[in-house]
């Protein structure tokens, strides 16, 4: 299942100001979700934007201000909507988004008329051209951080782990001897005071899954100061190795390649920010305030 896209919510829209009442922003769009869309699974509801809006709420807005383009819905008096005659007596199949942009309505329209206007293609808000362009250079990262990962020295391999989750807010860690270590990598802190330890295996795999006995030895490596471990690959885990750990009397944490570097992305490990994106949004607090 899939959240509504911004156009889908034309309908809803002129549906809740049918009445001709004049009604403030905000609570149509909180009206128009809660008819509408309150049976919608909790995550989507929960769904946001890169911004961190709210992606039904942000949907809804983006379907009043096209509906206000074509005409149908008009603000009489700051803050506030209400539908016109035109989007009262429309019917629905000609409220499509095709319908409004042939009306030669558009997302932005130039003051210089010799600019082209542009359209927005498919059922994609502005928003969500945005989101989906940051989304496509994310997952391209991601893949070149695995292809990295799975390509620097084992050693290497292991100091990144013990990097990560340092940032990750853990404590100080020690990396253990490279040879008779038992099947240990590293051992962090989980507090400040190393009063609580967590052992580490870090398996740079190329395609190689981890089996049921890396796991089993990992566990017979760990000593008896603790009773944590994060297990960690480039590549996966078979449902043995999984079993295996999810069954143990240790808390066993296993980090395959796609949670890994979801972590490392998320924490800035081998990563940096190349450019930043201003996107500005009208300011509906001050435009509704009594102050102007």
């Amino acid at each position: 299942m899939e959240l509504l896209k911004f156009n889908e919510t034309f309908l809803p829209i002129l549906e809740v100001l049918k009445d001709g009442k004049t009604i403030k922003g905000r609570d149509l769009v909180r009206i128009v979700e809660e008819r509408f869309y309150s049976d919608l699974p909790k995550e989507l509801l929960d769904q946001k934007t890169k911004s961190g809006d709210r992606l039904i709420a942000n949907r809804i807005t983006w379907g009043k201000s096209y509906l206000k383009k074509g005409e149908l819905v008009h603000y009489p008096q700051r803050g506030y909507v209400q539908i016109t005659e035109k989007g009262k007596t429309a019917k629905p199949e000609n409220v499509s988004l095709d319908n409004i942009q042939s009306n030669v309505i558009t997302f932005y329209e130039p003051e210089n008329k010799s600019v082209s206007k542009t359209k927005i293609e498919g059922d994609a808000s502005p928003q969500d051209l945005i989101d989906s362009g940051f989304e496509k250079i994310e997952r391209e990262v991601k893949d070149e951080l695995l292809s990295r990962l799975k390509e620097v020295d084992p050693y290497a391999f292991e100091k990144i782990i013990l990097i990560l989750l340092k940032k990750m807010g853990y404590g100080d860690f020690v990396e253990t001897a490279k040879a008779g270590d038992g099947g240990i990598d590293g051992i962090i802190n989980e507090d400040q005071l190393g009063l609580e330890k967590i052992y580490i295996q870090a398996k740079r795999y190329s395609e190689n899954k981890v089996r049921e006995t890396d796991i089993r030895n990992f566990i017979g490596a760990m000593s008896g100061d603790t009773r944590k471990g994060i297990f960690v690959t480039t590549s996966s885990f078979d449902e043995k190795a999984e079993a295996k750990a999810r069954n143990a009397h240790h808390t066993i944490i296993l980090l395959d390649g796609l949670k890994l570097v979801d972590l490392i992305y998320k924490f800035n490990v081998g990563v940096q920010t190349k450019n930043y994106y201003e996107v500005k949004i009208i300011d509906n607090d001050f435009f509704d305030s009594e102050q102007i």
